[in-house]
């Protein structure tokens, strides 16, 4: 049975005083004020017809703050198990205080989460931001320029 939070906090929380270690915090207050993001989450890797037996596994709200670990530094798997396992800041931040997961156990339960959970997270990010004045929610795409070397300026500028 996967549990949809923690009850618990720990009493080692450590955020280190670094600027990634106050962000890290202040994402982690911000998750803690909104739990319809794990809610989501929740809804997408918890079965229906599970039976409260068994390991407990990891929580909603561990796996939505692994994924947000792996958007926030850009890791991959094997980065992002590396410093779950090495940092107590991360750990502190996923709530995983006992076992850090392993590379295939971090892309197995992201694996789990749909886009629709995801897509719906978004939206309430982007209507939090807004009302808070962070974000308009505006969408604006930004176009490649590919200049031709064989062309008057292009890659020529950047030979000398």
């Amino acid at each position: 049975m996967r549990p949809k939070t923690d009850l618990q906090v720990s009493i080692f929380d450590f955020f280190s005083e670094h600027t990634i270690g106050r962000e890290l915090r202040a994402i982690s207050d911000f998750l803690d004020a909104n739990p319809g993001f794990c809610d989501r989450i929740a809804q997408t890797v918890t079965p229906t017809d599970t039976k409260p037996t068994g390991r407990k596994g990891f929580s909603a709200d561990q796996i939505l703050r692994f994924a947000v670990f792996k958007q926030f530094t850009g890791y991959s798997f094997r980065e992002l198990a590396f410093y779950l396992e090495d940092s107590e800041t991360f750990r502190t931040f996923a709530r995983c205080w006992k076992k850090a997961p392993s590379f295939t156990t971090l892309q197995s339960l992201l694996r789990k989460v749909d886009s629709i959970a995801w897509e719906a997270n978004n939206r309430f990010l982007v209507l939090v931001a807004k009302e808070k004045g962070i974000e308009n929610g505006e969408v604006r795409i930004f176009k490649d320029t590919q200049l031709n070397s064989s062309e008057g300026g292009g890659g020529s500028l950047l030979c000398g």
